[in-house]
């Protein structure tokens, strides 16, 4: 089994707004420099293997947190399409209806012209089948979505058994044939 400890990228101006980012290409805001940089990768994932989206957000906290980091194309963000740049609560109210029942399809929600939780699923299982060596991932909040979805069968229509908190870093590990296996959630990023 292989270790694999993701994390999501530290906070932006658009994630302080609610606004979808998707694949536009924020930077990390003046909060989020600060708030990585305070973050420790726990001592026994030293050692690690490094690779991040190839958003500029994953890079400069990887970058913070000391990494060089390889860019992995399969890590970028869910495209959220024609929605990226809004606020999910506020296209809830607009588009009513559609969107209950779009929210109702689970891991084939998709967003006007973007992907859905089932196609990033379909993205990281080749690049999980790469997998050899015990690797750090830094990622988006739909990646890690998809990854849980991966390791738990969760269908994205009910609650996770467990929520995925932003601040904190998530241990996958990885078998043979590329399955992923949920195996610790939410490991403090705040140790001195």
């Amino acid at each position: 089994m292989i270790p694999l400890l993701a994390l999501r990228h530290g906070k932006t101006a658009w994630n302080v707004q609610k606004r979808l980012q998707g694949r536009r290409d924020i930077a990390l805001s003046g909060e989020g420099i600060a708030q990585v940089a305070n973050w420790r990768i726990p001592a026994r994932f030293s050692g690690f293997e490094w690779v991040c989206s190839p958003l500029g957000r994953a890079m400069q906290t990887a970058w913070l947190l000391g990494a060089e980091a390889k860019p992995e194309k399969a890590l970028v963000e869910m495209s959220w399409g024609a929605w990226e740049g809004e606020r999910f609560e506020e296209l809830k109210k607009q588009l009513g209806e559609a969107m209950r029942q779009n929210l109702a399809r689970g891991l084939d929600f998709r967003p006007e012209g973007g992907e859905s939780p089932g196609d990033v699923m379909q993205r990281l299982g080749p690049w999980l089948k790469t997998l050899n060596t015990p690797t750090v991932a830094v990622c988006h909040k739909g990646v890690l979505q998809a990854m849980y979805a991966l390791a738990t069968g969760w269908d994205m229509v009910v609650r996770p058994k467990e929520k995925l908190r932003d601040d904190k870093a998530h241990l996958f590990h990885v078998v043979k044939g590329g399955k992923l296996h949920a195996t610790q959630m939410n490991i403090p990023l705040d140790a001195p």
